[in-house]
């Protein structure tokens, strides 16, 4: 034993080691310090010899051992899962929670689907809805449990495009409906373009609608013994006997005709398809109508879009190439209406009906693209690769751009080889299907 300045007896730390009680000293900061559990390493006794000294007290403090990490219970650590997830926690608990993680099936599963969910808060995603996504559930939904009377394959576009165009209108304040829309199409070989509001467009889709609605004798936005008049007649005259300006009010009506041509069509099935719908000066038979009506719903919820700002994808790429493929079947007959009128430059050809005749390559690229052959000389002939003269390659989106009349035909080509008038002519052709 060794003594201090005032005779007492103290130990050493060879009576610690053979863990003889210690007797408490003063209290510090590295008593606050659970050490119980950390062993202390051992220092050889100090012999009795004359020369032995007792080493002088360092005057440099001491560093305290770090604690050890304690044993988190399992409940504890599957608390911690949410903030690991979010990289939340301390190293101590990091550890912790990841060694668990290897031993607890149930908590690894956890924190797999927490960082799935943590995922889709990064802001470089975008959150939006896939647009094909309504199609997805609804197909397996029907996979599961087949519809009694399934909307028939042609009627899908107008389906898809109506819901999609709903969801958007469902999505904006009341304020918005009132938001400034400018229309654009093409008329007499220039642009045309026409101001209106969110819900004012909504009224003249409902308006042009009712021509089908009209044709399988439902009710007409116009009133019953309403005289027909073509589509940009019709919408005037819905626009000039509102009393007020349309707003939101306009959407039930909307959606709820658009409801009824999908269920009366779904009913009538194939039987229907073929029922001639008039637009005036043409007509179009009903399947090939809702496809119109399809793109139009399309196209005008992109302007509406645009007007607040708001986030809206293109068709699916099979209804796309559907409306692609209508475009490019009423082309002959408008190349041959724009001849009459002086517009198309003559025809150089003239073959029997059916029979292949001078042709142009549409090549179109991309969402829902393909090729068409479109017939130059006579709406009767066939279009056919051996006949081409001219090819013209456009992307799917922006053929559908031009038809609906938000870009020049000069604007509109990526590419064009061959006969330069008839390359022309199909262009300023696809333009003037537009309208209103």
């Amino acid at each position: 034993m060794t003594t201090d300045g005032d005779g007492r007896e103290r130990r050493g730390r060879d009576d610690e080691v053979r863990g003889a009680p210690r007797i408490p000293g003063p209290r510090g900061a590295a008593d606050d310090l659970d050490l119980g559990s950390v062993p202390r390493p051992a220092r050889p006794p100090v012999r009795d010899e004359p020369s032995a000294r007792v080493p002088a007290p360092s005057t440099e403090p001491e560093t305290p051992m770090a604690a050890a990490t304690p044993a988190l219970s399992h409940q504890v650590l599957k608390a911690l899962l949410g903030a690991w997830a979010l990289s939340a926690c301390s190293a101590e608990e990091t550890t912790a929670v990841e060694d668990h993680l290897t031993e607890c099936a149930a908590c690894a599963d956890e924190a797999l689907r927490l960082r799935d969910a943590v995922g889709l808060l990064h802001t470089d995603r975008s959150l939006d809805l896939d647009p094909a996504l309504r199609s997805r559930v609804i197909d397996g939904c029907l996979g599961r449990r087949p519809a009694g009377i399934p909307v028939p394959d042609w009627v899908a576009p107008y389906d898809a495009e109506t819901a999609r165009l709903d969801a958007l209108l469902r999505d904006i304040g009341d304020a918005e409906w009132h938001a400034p829309v400018r229309l654009k199409w093409f008329e007499d070989e220039r642009a045309a373009h026409r101001r209106t509001t969110v819900a004012g467009v909504i009224g003249h889709l409902m308006t042009v609608d009712g021509l089908v609605s009209a044709a399988l004798g439902l009710s007409d936005p116009l009133g019953p013994g309403a005289v027909p008049l073509p589509p940009t007649e019709r919408t005037e005259a819905y626009w000039s006997a509102a009393r007020l300006p349309p707003t939101r009010a306009v959407r039930e009506p909307w959606r709820d005709q658009s409801h009824e041509l999908i269920r009366t069509a779904s009913f009538a099935g194939r039987d229907i398809a073929e029922l001639s719908v008039p637009y005036g000066d043409f007509a179009l038979p009903l399947q090939d109508s809702l496809l119109d009506r399809a793109f139009e719903c399309w196209v005008h919820g992109g302007d509406i879009a645009d007007a607040v700002d708001y986030p809206y994808g293109d068709p699916s790429a099979a209804h796309l190439h559907r409306m692609i493929d209508l475009a490019a079947r009423l082309l002959p007959a408008t190349l041959a209406e724009r001849r009459r009128a002086g517009l198309a430059a003559p025809a150089r050809d003239l073959v029997a009906a059916g029979a292949p005749g001078r042709s142009l390559h549409l090549e179109v690229e991309g969402h829902g693209g393909g090729n068409w052959y479109i017939a130059l000389d006579s709406p009767a002939a066939f279009g056919s690769p051996d006949h081409a003269v001219a090819q013209v390659a456009l992307d799917g989106v922006e053929l559908c751009r031009l038809v609906a009349g938000h870009i020049s035909p000069e604007d509109a080509a990526a590419g064009q080889e061959g006969d330069r008038e008839a390359i022309n002519d199909v262009l300023f052709a696809a333009a003037s299907l537009s309208r209103l």
